[in-house]
């Protein structure tokens, strides 16, 4: 078969407008970037308020594992595949960063004939977006430094800056550093580190907001230090709010490509799940749901963490309530789960993942078990989809199916939209338009007037399993900051690993009794969540020992090779 880049190399790509066209959005509201790219303009938000929603889907997954187990694959594919059984339907996904495109992923463009297009784009710098935010928010922190250096007015205290830089490569060297060295010329010198651009909180504004204003608004009240008394500093105070937002004007536009099938497909924003809030912008589904019958969207990571935070913090900001999940799995997963198997991403795969094994998948099958529990737990109906790999057995896909079922899914689903399109996903199509249709009663996991220890504890017990909490002294001092200045009605976005339903990425399957450790809790005041750092949980990735990036060059006649 050929490489994901050969095949969207080889695909026809019709005219954005065209895209649009299949939607009914007016080509007014287009403004293009190149043919086969349009931001959207937010003028259209007035022909938005007053349409009929299309039905809400969201895409999760089982906790996720180095083999990565398809889930933007079945985001698209889903889509292409309610399109074919006569639906008129949209994807609506994040906008990859560079860390993991260069790092341990590749890209995210989905794979197979389950791609967006432009994939190179859409992998790469795109339209822009992410560099606004970089930029943006680097913006406030040289804002923040310079007022230090010049007499200090705001009267800050160096030891109380929350405010990082940024940048967004996956470079664990610049964790933590020390700026200001030189002469007395070259400011202050303090203690400070990077995180990645992704984990930017004006990333997370971004795919919060609900317009320009609400983004105005939002940046301004974002705390980033404190000043001797305790009070905080904001972005306001620093008279940088102003300028941030005028390097985000065209950034909080949504982005409009198209898949391999030409289903239309919304990029916006791209906040890490196991950082931040993991889901595309509310602007973007929006639109989405106004103009489509359908829309199927994505939340980062597993089910702990993406659909979790989907549900709890996007949800409740937005208003919109989703109609069904759909939980990814994949047979070697299931297997990697079974903690029987040493997977290591970059290396070589056990040849045993690709041998018939029931016991593996039977002992695996817990973190399936959970996941769909974790989803019905808001009342949401789940669907299940098995993303088929050449070695799966009809044995072990026909266990997995019933095990599913019994684990209380509306229904499973062999997906096999990588290898065939939308083809390989129309009986997960038939199966999320009844499920979508049928009864729900959606419903949030805790309410915001709960104390800010028994929101964190809700979710550590009914999500992950954990028997308890520990909170570290900087966590508890923290706790009481954000008591003293009435963030306590704030959701909570957990910062934990992805690899585990735990804090410790090598607890596979479903683990119990365990006490999950909170380090630290930073406010994000101006996106609206507070978040608690659980265990090692770092906010700049570091690169594998073979980064993707190895593998990605360009050609004598400027063709991008090696993206996936």
């Amino acid at each position: 078969m050929l490489s994901d880049i050969e095949i969207a190399r080889k695909a026809v790509k019709v005219p954005i407008e065209k895209i649009a066209g299949r939607l009914k959005i007016d080509k007014k509201y287009l403004i293009p970037y190149g043919k086969n790219i349009a931001k959207i303009d937010l003028g259209i938000l007035g022909k938005v308020r007053n349409k009929k929603q299309g039905k809400y889907i969201l895409v999760t997954a089982i906790t996720p594992t180095p083999l990565g187990e398809g889930k933007t694959v079945t985001t698209i594919g889903l889509s292409m595949a309610l399109n074919r059984i006569g639906k008129l339907a949209s994807t609506c996904i994040r906008q990859p960063s560079l860390g993991p495109v260069f790092g341990i992923k590749g890209g995210a463009a989905g794979g197979g004939y389950s791609q967006v297009l432009p994939m190179e784009d859409f992998n790469l710098h795109f339209t822009g977006d992410v560099h606004a935010v970089g930029l943006a928010h680097n913006l406030a922190a040289a804002f923040l430094d310079n007022s230090l250096f010049k007499g200090n007015k705001l009267n800050i205290d160096p030891n109380r800056i929350m405010w990082r830089r940024v940048v967004d490569v996956s470079d664990r060297a610049l964790r933590n550093v020390r700026i200001g060295l030189g002469t007395k010329d070259d400011g202050i010198p303090r203690d400070s580190g990077f995180d990645i651009t992704v984990a930017s909180e004006i990333m997370a504004i971004l795919a919060l907001s609900n317009g320009l204003k609400d983004l105005r608004e939002r940046i301004a009240r974002m705390v980033l230090a404190y000043t001797v008394e305790g009070k905080p500093v904001t972005a306001e105070d620093l008279k940088v709010a102003g300028s941030m937002c005028a390097l985000l004007k065209d950034a909080i536009k949504p982005n409009l490509i198209q898949t391999l099938e030409h289903t239309p497909c919304f990029v916006h924003a791209g906040p890490f799940a196991n950082i931040a809030h993991g889901n595309n912008s509310i602007l973007a589904d929006r639109i989405a749901l106004a103009f489509s019958d359908y829309v199927v969207t994505e939340a980062g990571f597993g089910a702990d963490c993406g659909a979790e935070k989907f549900f709890d913090i996007k949800c409740r900001i937005s208003g919109l309530v989703p109609d069904a999940a759909v939980i990814v799995c994949s047979i070697r997963a299931l297997k990697a789960h079974s903690g029987k198997f040493k997977i290591v991403a970059g290396m070589p795969l056990d040849t045993c993942l690709d041998i018939e094994d029931i016991p593996a998948i039977e002992t695996g099958a817990c973190n399936l078990e959970k996941q769909i529990e974790n989803v019905k737990l808001f009342g949401v109906p789940v669907v299940v989809a098995i993303n088929r790999f050449a070695c799966d057995t009809d044995k072990e896909l026909e266990f997995v199916k019933a095990k599913a079922k019994e684990f209380g899914a509306y229904d499973c689903c062999v997906s096999e939209v990588w290898a065939k399109g939308s083809r390989g996903g129309l009986e997960l199509a038939k199966a999320v338009v009844r499920a979508a249709n049928g009864p729900k009663k959606f419903k949030f996991l805790y309410p915001l007037d709960m104390p800010i220890k028994e929101k964190i504890r809700t979710i550590a017990t009914k999500i992950y399993g954990a028997k308890d909490v520990q909170y570290s002294d900087l966590a508890e001092e923290k706790i009481m900051t954000c008591s003293e200045h009435g963030w306590c009605e704030l959701p909570i976005c957990m910062a934990k690993t992805h690899l585990s339903l735990s804090h410790d990425p090598n607890l596979k399957g479903r683990p119990k009794d365990f006490i999950l450790p909170i380090r630290d809790i930073r406010a994000s005041v101006g996106a609206g969540f507070l978040y608690p750092l659980c265990g090692e949980m770092k906010t700049m990735p570091g690169l594998p020992t073979h980064p993707a990036g190895e593998r990605i060059d360009i050609d004598e006649k400027g063709n991008i090779i090696g993206l996936s």
